[in-house]
């Protein structure tokens, strides 16, 4: 290869000293009054993703302090947002939805051997399928920290929706400060009636 040729250009590491001077051009800060190359991304904002501004390290710094993705949402979309997080955003079914086919008069005839013979003979107690008492409903088993919830508002493991709703109002309007003089113990147990009640509605309790 010739010093000369045009490949041997190509694969030179160091430019010319006598020729222009390769200069990156960053964009400009978009932060207010700033001159200085905005090397840094930051997010838009919600309903607006992919998009990004562009700061400089000390401005991008200051504009993540301030960003709050849900600006502007109110409680219930939050909760509902966190709640739906915990499943990718994607539909959900619960347990055993197609479980009432076991119980059906023709699945009985179509098994054979033992369990035939079991679901043949009485079973007062429900533990073969259908026998002569109906199968108890299942209760759900609150988690600790819902159990907790409802023993603030002062009810029991098997509260349901309407009555924990009820009991919410109950206390809010018994406890608030305003019906209280500010008392400082009125005011701690106005604040754990209502965590108690975002925990619970969190939860899809009511």
């Amino acid at each position: 290869m010739k010093p000369n040729s045009p490949w041997f250009e190509k694969i030179r590491v160091r430019p010319d000293r006598d020729g222009p001077a390769t200069a990156t051009h960053e964009p400009i800060c978009q932060w207010d009054g700033c001159k200085r190359e905005g090397t840094h991304r930051a997010p838009v904002g919600r309903m607006r993703e992919g998009e990004y501004f562009r700061f400089c390290i000390d401005h991008v710094r200051e504009y993540n302090k301030g960003f709050n993705y849900f600006s502007g949402l109110a409680d219930s979309d939050i909760a509902r947002f966190q709640k739906e997080a915990l499943t990718g955003h994607r539909p959900t079914w619960k347990m055993g939805a197609n479980g009432s086919a076991r119980t059906a008069p023709d699945f009985a005839q179509k098994r054979s051997g033992r369990a035939g013979y079991y679901n043949r003979i009485r079973d007062p107690f429900g533990m073969f399928g259908d026998g002569g008492a109906a199968p108890r409903p299942r209760e759900r088993k609150a988690k600790p920290l819902e159990a907790k919830a409802l023993e603030t508002l002062g009810l029991a493991a098997n509260a349901t929706g309407a009555e924990i709703k009820a009991r919410y109002k109950e206390l809010v309007k018994r406890h608030h400060p305003d019906a209280n003089g500010g008392s400082r113990g009125s005011e701690d147990r106005f604040r754990d009636v209502i965590q108690a009640y975002r925990l619970l509605r969190q939860a899809g309790l009511c």
